[in-house]
């Protein structure tokens, strides 16, 4: 039997680059714990709308929400579609006014002469002033929006009004600017602003110091912007760097949104730029979109955010109002429970409510990420020494490889750069680590061939134990992982790891490779191997029947649907009673485990420890062994999202651990049972 070695250095230097990787996550455990203030937004227009809808002041209104929980209001640019409501300001087309000459309802003597001299142009826009504050207002963003030869003044019945070169339909949508009266209005009522300014065409730096003049008196907890640009976007040169030396003097947050997918967040020209000078001192914002609300009940939409602040990291919840009752209520009090009890089930995650909080720039030390990469290296030359005989019998062969490599992968992380081998390095952690876990076990089973089955429980236990083990080892690499991307770019998303779909293959394929050279597929357990590529060959030479060909579609298929239900964007749809499954344990638990190792993984891993113990074919023992693969790969392939604060991730791997081996057990006690049926069988027809 051929015996693999384990290199006692490159062991130490891993337990090394573990003890390096444990520190940064406690840094990261410790940041994570910090950020937990959320803001509570709603828009402010849909407080407005909710008003007009139940007969109450929208001063009422806000007081009710206010007190309901929400903590800041959105507010947008405002538009002549509004301003013609309110009566503040009011944008008429030349054509109607000529149209009221013509018929005699253009009541005004100054603008029936200006009529009857031919001064109204029907392709015009006419401003006239209901407050001055607003048209003053009004009049610096229309010549900001569309310059100065666009916008004439002249006087009306002592009043000024504004002539506007522009198309009707469209400039009633134009996105003019923030309003100081509702931004005053949402701080008279207790709450901070949102401010969620539109881009202007071209904007100058003035532009965008205008914009934030506005914002002068008026308390701002962030700036979330509206539409594909941030402002300053496509602007003068300075532009974009003006918007962030605003931000970071007022002390304003950088609002992030997520995207529809739940990967990294809505894309806007600009941004990346704004918030790399703001050493990405941002913060994660969600909101439900109406067609989603309008099929949602109460308790849902509180479940959604319950889980979507904590477990992707958002700080920013905009909450979209519902806009029908529901059961019994009115329209508002619909909405006051909402709120509340989104606040009441934050709360009992120990969120804070205010200001958006933001990370810490996690400050590592050179040495230590040094550290996690030698480890990650010394994992990597470990496992070829372990699938290579020739590599495993030379030592000093593994050491030159391993001083050689480290080097070259530590020389840029020393020089302030090494970007490129930390994702290396996280690479290593989630691929490598859970196949060497599975290694050390296929291993010790080949070291222990004698030990047979013993009671059900004995079996049960040593398999809970083993499967403890294995995912402890497996759990090292998670470890790796996370500190080899720890900083608040992979917090935020603004990095990921690409090597997500990736990890779901590779660690079978490690491991694939290393059970061919310890154990003869087409065999026993006592059968001797003559290695991985005498078993490809003997495998590519087998004869081809209707049967192999159905397993290996099937084996294709499953593998198909593995890749395409992990993640967000593959559109594998998901059986409805797996989605009322998932409901319920997310509200179960802290941290919903993974299906695929709660109820595939890890259960197959416990029947892989009774085909040791029974001695079942080897082909059979094989599959389970790569089965049982795919959990400890997934269970570091968790922490690949940074978004989620280690802990949770921990947590949900630690419980599909325990709910798979529970599972896994019942399945051992069902076979059991099964062997017994079996046997009385066999013992009957015997007798018979």
């Amino acid at each position: 039997m051929k015996k693999f070695l384990y290199n006692k250095v490159l062991l130490a230097v891993m337990v090394l680059g573990l003890v390096a990787s444990v520190v940064i996550n406690m840094a990261r455990i410790a940041d994570e714990r910090a950020n937990n203030s959320i803001n509570l937004v709603v828009d402010y227009e849909a407080l407005v709308e909710l008003a007009e809808k139940e007969g109450l002041t929208v001063n009422e209104v806000m007081a009710k929400a206010r007190e309901a929980g929400i903590t800041s209001l959105a507010v947008y640019d405002r538009t002549f579609k509004k301003l013609n409501k309110s009566g503040k300001c009011t944008a008429t087309r030349g054509v109607e006014i000529m149209e009221r000459y013509r018929t005699g309802s253009l009541v005004s003597p100054a603008w029936r002469e200006l009529a009857a001299r031919g001064e109204i142009a029907d392709a015009e826009m006419y401003i006239t002033n209901g407050d001055d504050v607003t048209y003053r207002e009004v009049k610096e963003d229309l010549v900001r929006h569309l310059g100065k030869d666009r916008v004439r003044a002249f006087v009306v019945d002592g009043k000024e009004v504004l002539a506007v070169k522009a198309n009707g339909d469209a400039f009633v949508k134009l996105d003019l600017g923030l309003a100081t009266d509702e931004m005053k209005a949402v701080n008279a009522a207790g709450f901070y602003v949102v401010a969620r300014p539109a881009n202007l065409v071209h904007p100058t730096v003035d532009d965008v110091k205008a914009v934030f003049r506005r914002l002068d008196g008026i308390k701002v907890s962030e700036m979330v912007f509206s539409g594909n640009q941030c402002l300053g976007a496509f602007g003068e040169e300075g532009a974009l760097e003006t918007v962030a030396e605003e931000l970071k003097e007022r002390k304003i947050t950088l609002g992030l949104i997520e995207a529809v997918t739940q990967l990294q967040f809505f894309p806007q020209e600009g941004l990346e730029k704004i918030a790399a000078k703001l050493d990405w001192q941002a913060a994660r914002s969600y909101y439900i979109g109406k067609e989603e609300m309008r099929k949602m009940k109460i308790q849902q939409a509180v479940d959604r955010w319950k889980n979507t602040d904590e477990e992707r990291n958002i700080r920013i919840s905009m909450l979209m109002p519902f806009e029908k009752p529901q059961e019994g209520m009115s329209l508002l009090e619909t909405n006051l429970k909402y709120f509340s009890e989104v606040k009441e089930a934050l709360t009992a995650r120990n969120f804070v409510f205010g200001p958006a909080g933001t990370f810490y720039q996690l400050h590592v030390a050179p040495w230590l990420r040094a550290l996690v990469v030698l480890g990650a290296v010394a994992a990597g030359v470990l496992y070829l020494s372990l699938v290579i005989p020739a590599l495993n019998a030379r030592r000093k062969l593994q050491l030159m490889m391993f001083a050689v490599i480290g080097v070259v992968f530590c020389v840029p992380v020393f020089m302030g750069a090494g970007n490129s081998v930390r994702l290396l390095a996280a690479l290593a952690g989630a691929n490598i680590f859970p196949a060497l876990a599975m290694v050390g076990l296929l291993d010790y089973i080949r070291s222990h061939r004698d030990a047979g089955c013993g009671s059900l429980v004995g079996s049960i236990v040593f398999g809970f134990a083993v499967l403890a083990v294995t995912g402890a080892l497996s759990f090292v690499g998670a470890s790796y992982l996370s500190a080899s991307l720890s900083d608040v770019e992979f917090f935020l998303e603004a990095k990921i790891f690409r090597g997500i779909k990736l990890t779901f293959i590779l660690p079978l394929i490690l491991v694939a490779v290393a059970f061919l050279q310890r154990f003869n597929v087409f065999g026993s357990f006592e059968d001797e191997t003559e290695g991985f590529m005498a078993q490809v060959k003997e495998i590519m030479d087998a004869p081809v029947t209707v049967r192999l060909l159905a397993a290996l579609g099937l084996v294709g298929v499953a593998l198909i649907v593995f890749i395409a239900r992990s993640g967000h964007t593959m559109g594998m749809p998901v059986p409805g009673i797996e989605l009322k499954l998932r409901a319920f344990l997310e509200q179960s638990l802290y941290a919903r485990p993974r299906t695929k190792e709660m109820f595939i993984g890890h259960p197959a891993f416990m029947l892989m420890v009774m085909a040791w113990l029974k001695k079942w074919p080897t082909v059979v023992f094989f599959a389970l062994v790569m089965v049982a693969t795919i959990a400890q790969g997934s269970m570091v392939e968790t922490f690949a999202h940074m978004r989620t604060p280690f802990m949770m991730s921990a947590v949900r791997g630690v419980g599909g651990l325990i709910f798979g081996g529970i599972i896994g057990g019942g399945l051992m006690l069902m076979v059991t049972l099964w062997y017994n049926i079996l046997d009385k069988a066999r013992a009957k027809m015997a007798r018979d």
